[in-house]
């Protein structure tokens, strides 16, 4: 399989956050899931992304793992896709791209700018799910080293959902800084209020956070959970409608990122949210071999 390196929400390369893209046609075609897996672990990056094509060259099939499992949709790894076809296609200055996902169909532009790409992820309408205050939220924030003090006034931590479900839980800038996954159970915690993963996020900095749920590895950007929190702050009235605001992630694991959001739609109806950046091109390579133990 062909592979290229790249990192998303970076202007230049060996900044933002990498993945690797594999075009898993041809041969490629077979590769199991328990292989993908095990490609994705021996690159060690956050996530890996692997594309066959269609009949139609701009529409591909994609899966996603992360270092443990396979996500049913990802922000970052299609946005670094959808740069790699573009750059491996070439033609002209803009294209567009739609990714069949596990979870869902997503559309990409991709824009030539010089030495790198600009690409924008329409991740469709969010899904709100409850507030979770009081009670339900204790474990949470105890597994993540907080409490009710750390939480931003006026704000309740919330599922959303464009793909992935997100807790999103608005706290201080300076519960930012301190916050870590200790809990072993922790996504057992999250599972009980209907969420997969959390996003902590300081609204008034519009930064956030966010980790594996064994806490063992911070994530860099994490495109996915930029739709739900444009949704949940777009919806808290905390972010204009119909215009890009920027979010930062990565200050804390040393590759400080920009994710541009928009969430698009009318007072009451957010209908979607586009989320994108720059992405750089770092090296392409061949995959000579393919693990041979299928788990």
């Amino acid at each position: 399989m062909e592979f290229q390196h790249v990192d998303v929400f970076a202007g230049t390369p060996f900044t933002g956050n990498s993945v690797t893209v594999f075009l898993a046609d041809g041969a490629g075609g077979g590769v199991a899931a328990g292989q993908m897996l095990s490609i994705t672990q021996e690159f060690r990056h956050f996530e890996s992304i692997f594309l066959w094509p269609t009949a139609d060259d701009s529409r591909w099939r994609a899966r996603v793992f992360d270092l443990a499992d396979e996500l049913d949709f990802a922000g970052h790894p299609v946005l670094g896709a959808a740069a790699a076809l573009h750059d491996r296609a070439g033609g002209g200055a803009t294209r567009r791209w739609t990714i069949e996902l596990t979870a869902k169909t997503v559309t990409v532009q991709t824009v030539r700018e010089k030495t790198v790409f600009r690409a924008t992820l329409d991740q469709g309408r969010p899904v709100f799910g409850p507030s979770v205050t009081g009670a339900a939220a204790a474990p949470i924030l105890d597994g993540i080293g907080l409490c009710d003090a750390d939480l931003t006034p006026g704000l309740e931590p919330a599922v959303v959902s464009t793909g992935l479900r997100y807790l999103v839980v608005p706290v201080s800038a300076a519960a930012l800084a301190r916050a870590a996954i200790t809990a072993a159970d922790f996504a057992g915690r999250l599972a009980g209020v209907g969420a997969q993963f959390v996003y902590l996020l300081d609204p008034d900095g519009l930064e956030g956070r966010h980790w594996t749920n064994d806490g063992g590895t911070e994530d860099i950007a994490t495109g996915s959970a930029a739709g739900t929190v444009g949704a949940y702050l777009a919806r808290a009235g905390r972010v204009g409608l119909n215009r890009p605001f920027t979010l930062h992630q990565g200050r804390f694991a040393g590759r400080p990122s920009r994710i541009e959001v928009e969430p698009r739609g009318s007072a009451g109806d957010i209908a979607r949210v586009l989320v994108g950046g720059q992405v750089a091109l770092v090296a392409e390579g061949t995959l000579r071999n393919l693990p041979g133990v299928i788990r």
